[in-house]
């Protein structure tokens, strides 16, 4: 996003950061407050959830070191669609919207940068409207677990290991199905092994065959 700018305009940036820290299970924000402020991860892992009627969490998106989140309020000045929780103790960047305005205003590289962070979040929804309504539960995890395996995967001996420490409830409040429908499915590709599961996360043993099940 600040790829382009020049030094005076990084040390303004500089000037208006504020760093926060949070621990693992704390909010960062909670659908419904007003949006205030733009976030910019820069260790730990996110998660933006909201809660349907029925009281049930859905997972919209895990946010990584280097993602910039809540970035749709410097738009619409509504408030947060999503609650934010976080799922490993996290250190953020925070900038009031009052703060970056007018760097947007007079910057046009940065608020390219913005609607290309937008765009891209539009595409990612879209690809999931399209993989919960044309898929069924099996194709949809194994589709979440390669598209993490590709962006945030760390290839082993083994395989390529997905080190984000989710619960079996998380990645169904990720693709919308119930915990126990993913123990199933989890147990069925650990039984035919296409992958494994342990403490420090999953590990893909066979993507090939991952791939296959699409």
């Amino acid at each position: 996003m600040f790829s382009g700018l020049t030094t005076g305009q990084l040390e303004e940036i500089d000037s208006i950061v504020l760093a926060r820290s949070y621990k693992k299970g704390r909010m960062i924000f909670a659908e419904g407050e007003p949006g205030e402020a733009v976030f910019i991860l820069k260790s730990g892992l996110v998660k933006l959830t909201r809660q349907a009627e029925d009281g049930r969490e859905h997972i919209l998106h895990l946010v990584h070191p280097g993602d910039i989140f809540a970035e749709i309020v410097l738009f619409d000045g509504g408030n947060y669609p999503a609650t934010a929780e976080v799922l490993e103790d996290a250190s953020v960047a925070v900038i009031r919207n009052r703060d970056i305005e007018g760097l947007i205003i007079g910057n046009s590289h940065v608020a390219l940068a913005m609607l290309k962070i937008m765009a891209g979040r539009l595409r990612q929804a879209q690809e999931k409207v399209i993989n919960l309504a044309l898929n069924d539960t099996l194709r949809r995890l194994v589709q979440v677990l390669l598209h993490m395996a590709e962006e945030h995967g760390e290839n082993t001996g083994a395989g390529v290991r997905i080190s984000m420490r989710l619960t079996n409830q998380e990645l169904a409040n990720l693709i919308g199905t119930t915990r126990e429908t993913i123990n199933r499915i989890l147990n069925g590709l650990k039984r035919d092994g296409s992958l494994e599961v342990d403490k420090q996360g999953i590990v893909l043993l066979n993507k090939d065959k991952l791939q296959k099940l699409l």
